[in-house]
């Protein structure tokens, strides 16, 4: 994780690793087959400090909770976030937080099929909010008030009359405010889904 979190996960390798422990790289294989095998560990690791909620039955409470959950331990190593949907878990604390989505929705009356569509969806709502939130760059505007005027100043003449009328807005960026919006909106979109199963 404190290469993950210093370099990326482009920067690991057993031998940065191995510098990190003070270890000799090769002595990792003892303990992970491959550098494959040490980013799967990294994504269970991840998945497995989640504090997965008491599951209420509402539905839409439940899913926040989880995702919320997931969204505190991954501010904590945002650059592992994105492990998540690269690695295929197979180890009961990668697969704890599917469960309890899948549970939720199975709850819910949703079948299997159904289930992991929805939970995929759900999956690429949060890791695609919390890497906006976490790597914000100008695009999405910004947060200091010189920027800010900057930005805006540039969209307003930008000579495209939407991008122009929404120059105000879209200079400004609150990362945790535009997390809140994407999930809601997901969780909106799958409890008006699954609404007349309820």
């Amino acid at each position: 994780m404190k290469v993950i979190d210093a370099d990326g996960v482009g920067g690991v390798s057993m031998r940065a690793v191995g510098r990190v422990l003070g270890a000799d790289a090769k002595s990792l294989y003892n303990h992970v087959d491959s550098k494959d095998g040490l980013l799967d560990a990294v994504a269970e690791h991840l998945l497995g400090s989640i504090a997965l909620p008491e599951i209420t039955g509402d539905l839409r409470f439940d899913l926040y909770a989880i995702a919320t959950g997931f969204r505190e331990r991954a501010l904590l190593h945002p650059e592992a976030a994105s492990l998540v949907l690269t690695r295929q878990l197979a180890s009961f604390e990668g697969l704890a937080p599917i469960e309890a989505v899948l549970a939720v929705l199975r709850e819910a009356g949703c079948p299997p099929d159904e289930s992991v569509h929805l939970l995929r969806a759900l999956i690429a709502t949060l890791i695609g909010a919390l890497l906006r939130e976490v790597n914000a760059v100008p695009t999405f505007g910004t947060t200091d008030a010189a920027g800010i005027a900057q930005r805006q100043s540039i969209l307003e003449n930008s000579g495209l009359p939407a991008v122009s009328a929404a120059a105000h807005q879209l200079a400004r960026f609150d990362g945790a405010a535009e997390y809140e919006f994407a999930v809601n909106l997901a969780l909106d979109a799958l409890a008006s889904r699954l609404s007349g199963r309820l």
